[in-house]
């Protein structure tokens, strides 16, 4: 192929895949299912318990309940809604888009046992009476007023009911839905909403199987209940007691501003990656925007394939996977441009670091696929969306930042068309050495030749233990400042049209009966955080967000854990740490050695502690996404960590015996110096998205944003200054309890001549 040829392949296939995802990506992008936080709606987790003493519930019991609880849903014409049974006979239900949301509320969790009673509140028929499915809502013929009609299964059954009714001296017929202990129809009869649906007069047997229930069904909101009613009959009544343990309400407009402002800041953020790329690369950053927009639409791509429900930090995982992705090609460019300064031509040069950089790549993202996945396995709701983004994105890193840019870049490498353009590639000519000096890659100077980092080693891993031991003070003095995910209790965010005042909204409240804990304003003081240490009922949760959307002008957003749930998403948060750091452990003794290893792991637990020390000190509101942002730092930090030492693995391949210490110091100066410039760019990508979601983003996910930005450069600083100079004051101490004062770094096989580190 002519290098002409391979030029016009390259513009080809890059317009085919424009062209490709441009006809295409509006259709992606509206089949995207948002969640709750970006559309409105709510969600809410019920534990099912018996209703009568002595019942027991069984798996059976729960998928029939599942069941009736999804033909209601159906009923509200809520479009994808999500329906999950759970252990511990739990239901999980997610309703993104519901309008009516109180309504939608009554309809699940109302039990639709409908009973008709006599006066004196005695049964005389249940909905074990009634046809399954006849239900209806119609209306009178001669008044034109709303009636529900339903049938029931024996005629003659309904017969002799009436025909007793009607010779009672209260000969009325009484019909309740969900009749609860101590409620009478003498009690109810004068009200002017009664609990029972209607009362009609007996005066004669009925001899029909067909019964219509009439009266109190006024305007359109008559008409409503009247429909209601009608599909919970159908819907059939639950046999057990549905208890809420956990919701989370969202409204429309809050939702709907929470994407616009996290599309915004993501566009930001990769717009200056992209410049980033650009300058910093040139030709090979070229290919890198190619692939990662190629990356963006492929992870939404498969993200609709899966069916996938797309959360706030789930939009985050989406923009910092473009950090990551960005990363893969950046670890190939940096080993392009050291091959090319040692005189290697760019063919060479591209065919070395293609080879050299792929298990780096490969090491690096698989750390982070064992924190996504446990997410994935501990995490809930939101927490499970973001973990589900962060593993597609890892997926289709390989696809993209792997194989599609290196495609892309063999057909410009191959064509010779660039051969002699090193400027191109981000190397001046002047830095290139003459392939007859056999220069290595470890002789090329550096801009960090006069950092001696195993001398710093001491005094900042001192500086390091300071840090902690003043970080665990702190902790002890001001404790973490918990959120309602891990202490139960009930928390409401609303926008207001004016600027409101920690009294007005407090005075507000409390004048419908509401006396909240906490208030906090946002720096505009048109956003209003409300905390209350109990859990509110569903039905003070309805008349909360009825209060705000009259009083501030905007449907809140109401999120409330029960202390059961707490309790138990703080232990999974402490098993999700624990598992992923066991998990990295085990794999990087697997591929590497057993200190690198505890020295990755270690430093990583100092990343960790910072966050955490942090958001202790000014006092932060630790929340599930929190556990969420640790947790993407453990799988990222370590990503930096893992490049670095798979290069003192190569640079401990170029020597055959250590017997002196200053010789472990080279490999450890010389290995981080080497990739020092790919640790700042790196983490200078993900950085710039993070501070674009922080100033830009939406509210509700600066404390995660603000976590990840912490852990961002604690972990640059860990990586450098303390996981690999403490694996070479490990290796120092091998060195001097080792036989002879000397360590075989390889053998020589009898078979050939293959090198083992040791």
């Amino acid at each position: 192929m002519k290098k002409s040829s391979r030029i016009v392949a390259f513009i080809l296939l890059v317009v085919l895949l424009f062209a490709g995802m441009g006809l295409t990506y509006k259709n992606v992008v509206k089949d995207v299912n948002l969640g709750l936080d970006l559309q409105g709606g709510f969600e809410v987790l019920y534990q099912v318990d018996p209703l009568q003493k002595g019942d027991k519930i069984d798996d059976k019991a729960v998928k029939a309940t599942a069941k009736t609880l999804e033909n209601r849903v159906n009923v509200l014409g809520v479009s994808e809604p999500k329906i999950q049974v759970e252990d511990k006979n739990r239901i999980r239900v997610q309703l993104a888009g519901v309008k009516n949301q109180s309504q939608a509320r009554d309809i699940l969790s109302s039990q639709a046992n409908l009973t008709i009673r006599d006066a004196d509140d005695n049964v005389k028929l249940t909905g074990k009476d009634i046809q399954q499915g006849s239900a209806k809502q119609e209306f009178k013929q001669n008044t034109n007023q709303p009636a529900v009609t339903f049938k029931l299964k024996d005629s003659a059954k309904f017969k002799k009911v009436t025909e007793e009714i009607s010779k009672k001296k209260e000969n009325v017929m009484v019909v309740w839905l969900d009749h609860e202990k101590g409620d009478t129809y003498h009690k109810e009869m004068d009200k002017k909403d009664p609990k029972y649906v209607s009362a009609a007069s007996v005066d004669k047997p009925i001899n029909s199987d067909s019964v219509e229930i009439s009266g109190g069904f006024n305007g359109e909101e008559g008409v409503q209940k009247a429909k209601q009613i009608a599909d919970l009959l159908n819907s059939g009544s639950l046999p057990v007691d549905l208890k809420e343990i956990y919701s989370n309400s969202v409204g429309a407009q809050f939702g709907q501003d929470a994407l616009d402002k996290t599309v915004f800041a993501a566009a930001i953020g990769i717009a200056v990656i992209y410049l980033f790329m650009l300058g910093f690369y040139r030709l090979p950053g070229l290919v890198a925007v190619i692939a990662l927009t190629t990356y963006i639409y492929l992870t939404l791509v498969a993200f609709n394939f899966i069916s996938g429900v797309l959360t706030l930090p789930g939009l985050a995982a989406l923009v910092l996977g473009v950090g990551m992705a960005v990363d893969a090609n950046i670890i190939m460019y940096e080993r392009i441009k050291d091959e090319m300064k040692i005189g290697r031509t760019l063919k060479q040069a591209y065919k070395k670091a293609n080879k050299s950089s792929f298990l780096t790549i490969v090491d690096a993202q698989l750390t982070t696929v064992i924190a996504a996945a446990v997410l994935f396995f501990f995490g809930e709701s939101s927490v499970k969306g973001f973990a589900t983004m962060l593993l597609l994105g890892i997926l289709m890193i390989f696809v993209t930042a792997v194989f599609l840019s290196r495609w892309l870049l063999s057909l410009l490498v191959s064509s010779n068309f660039f051969k002699k353009s090193s400027w191109l590639f981000g190397v001046s000519k002047k830095n290139i050495h003459s392939i007859n000096e056999e220069k290595e890659i470890h002789d090329l100077k550096t801009p960090y030749e006069r950092i001696d980092f195993m001398k710093l080693a001491k005094p900042l891993l001192g500086l390091s233990v300071l840090i902690i031991v003043v970080g665990a003070v702190i902790l002890f003095i001001f404790k973490l400042n918990l959120g309602i995910d891990f202490t139960s209790g009930t928390r409401v965010d609303f926008e207001s049209d004016n600027k409101v005042t920690e009294n007005k909204v407090t005075q507000t409240l409390e004048d419908k009966g509401f006396k909240p804990d906490q208030v906090s304003l946002g720096e505009n003081g048109k956003t209003a955080t409300v905390q209350f240490k109990h859990d509110l009922s569903k039905d003070e949760v309805s008349k909360m967000q009825n209060t705000v959307d009259q009083q501030f002008g905007h449907k809140p957003t109401v999120n409330t854990v029960s202390p059961v749930i707490g309790q138990e998403l703080a232990k999974n948060a402490m098993l999700a740490l624990i598992y992923a750091s066991i998990g990295i452990i085990i794999y990087i003794t697997f591929r590497f050695e057993w200190r690198m290893g505890l020295s990755s792991v270690l430093s990583l637990l100092h990343d960790a502690f910072m966050i955490v020390a942090v958001f202790s000190l000014f006092r932060l509101e630790v929340d599930i996404t929190f556990i969420a942002a640790v947790l993407t730092i453990i799988g990222y930090s370590i990503n930096d960590t893992i490049v670095t030492f798979d290069r003192v693995r190569e640079n401990l391949h170029k020597v055959k015996v250590i017997t002196d210490k200053s010789q472990i110091d080279d490999i450890v100066n010389r290995s981080i110096r080497q990739t020092m410039t790919r640790s700042i760019n790196t983490v200078l990508t993900v950085v710039i998205v993070v501070i674009a979601l922080l100033i830009f983003g939406a509210p509700s996910i600066f404390n995660f944003s603000l976590a990840l930005l912490i852990g961002l450069i604690s972990g640059v600083f860990s990586s450098v200054f303390i996981a690999v100079p403490l694996w070479g004051i490990m290796k120092k101490r091998q060195l001097k309890k080792s036989d002879n004062h000397k360590i075989i770094v390889h053998k020589e096989k009898k078979s050939n001549d293959e090198k083992i580190l040791v």
